[in-house]
């Protein structure tokens, strides 16, 4: 079973998200919407199946990245998370939260040795292109 199967999304505290959005959108090209921006690509062993990575950019104030102190929080995308997470608390990994379940895929959080927060994300990917605001292509 797959642990980890690439980058969901990359997540980090600024102080003027909508500013920020723009600087990207204008000086990188990227096409933002209220969370940020979403990149397409296809996956390697299904090269027909869309799958994406995240970019968002979150108020300085957040309170989503606790317990971690750190101004980033990184997304990878699981296969199976039940069972991942199963094995993560086998092999002693603080598990922060249950997992929780939407329409695009399921989440759940742990944290590495140094106190970054992670977040864990069985993606949806065929609900999540229904729903995707903003791409960057």
């Amino acid at each position: 079973m797959k642990r980890v199967t690439g980058i969901g999304g990359i997540f980090f505290k600024c102080q003027d998200p909508k500013s920020m959005k723009d600087w990207y959108g204008k000086h990188l090209g990227f096409n933002t919407a209220e969370y940020g921006t979403s990149f397409e690509w296809r996956q390697a062993d299904e090269e027909n199946k869309k799958a994406f990575s995240v970019w968002s950019p979150f108020d300085k104030d957040t309170k989503y990245f606790e317990p971690s102190q750190k101004e980033f929080m990184v997304n990878y995308r699981v296969e199976n998370l039940e069972w991942l997470l199963e094995e993560l608390k086998k092999e002693g990994v603080e598990v922060l939260d249950e997992i929780e379940s939407l329409e695009y895929g399921k989440f759940a959080h742990i944290i590495d040795p140094e106190g970054n927060k992670i977040e864990l994300w069985e993606a949806f990917d065929d609900e999540y292109d229904k729903m995707v605001e903003a791409r960057t292509k």
